[in-house]
């Protein structure tokens, strides 16, 4: 009786996709542990502990900024993961910088909700962050141009072009950082530069057809 062909030792996407997810899931509490926790001092009334809340707000934000990112990192790769067949070795190793730089983003979150005006902490974060979802393009690029997925291979273009588009985004918008303070906060936004910036990419990669070779008749 014949089936399918079983993936060879180390090449199951499904083992990637849950040695992924568990990274990702390690990280966004990490976000959570590196919040101070008020001492005995602090709760003695509520007037001490609004202030030490108070004093803490940058914290709260870094970790809500970071949270709502690798959620985002995350569910564009869940829904890549659900339409790849096959692994291969380039696809795999990627993963290896992608995971480092998840896991490493705790750090840089802490150091920005510790020091949100610092203009190098805010660029230690979006270059952490760019250099993450740069890898997830890569990552997508090699699904695409090898065969990995079983969806539609211009879709998944399209979404590592999305990919690209969040990365310049963190490049670009890292600047402002040296220039106004509580830049990072624009970073919220960066889920929306995928859809937008991901379609003029797409624009700049589609060739243009000229239309005098529209009107050549083929031979």
């Amino acid at each position: 009786m014949s089936g399918s062909i079983p993936p060879k030792p180390g090449a199951s996407p499904e083992r990637l996709a849950f040695f992924t997810d568990a990274i990702f899931a390690i990280a966004m509490t990490l976000l959570a542990v590196e919040l101070e926790r008020p001492d005995e001092q602090d709760l003695a009334t509520a007037r001490t502990l609004g202030t030490f809340l108070m004093d803490q707000r940058d914290s709260y934000l870094a970790f809500a900024l970071a949270f709502i990112l690798l959620w985002s990192v995350w569910r564009r790769h869940h829904k890549l993961m659900d339409q790849i067949g096959r692994l291969s070795n380039a696809f795999t190793a990627w993963h290896a910088p992608f995971l480092l730089l998840v896991a490493f983003l705790p750090f840089p979150t802490a150091v920005i909700g510790a020091s949100a005006n610092n203009p190098l902490a805010d660029t230690l974060f979006a270059g952490t962050m760019a250099a993450m979802v740069f890898c997830e393009a890569v990552i997508r690029e090699i699904s695409t141009r090898t065969g990995l997925t079983t969806g539609d291979p211009a879709d998944t273009r399209h979404r590592a072009d999305g990919s690209w588009a969040v990365g310049l985004w963190f490049v670009l918008s890292a600047a402002l950082a040296w220039l106004i303070p509580y830049a990072f906060v624009l970073w919220f936004l960066a889920p929306l530069a995928s859809p937008y910036g991901g379609a003029l990419i797409s624009r700049l990669r589609t060739p243009r057809t000229d239309p005098h070779d529209m009107d050549t008749p083929r031979r």
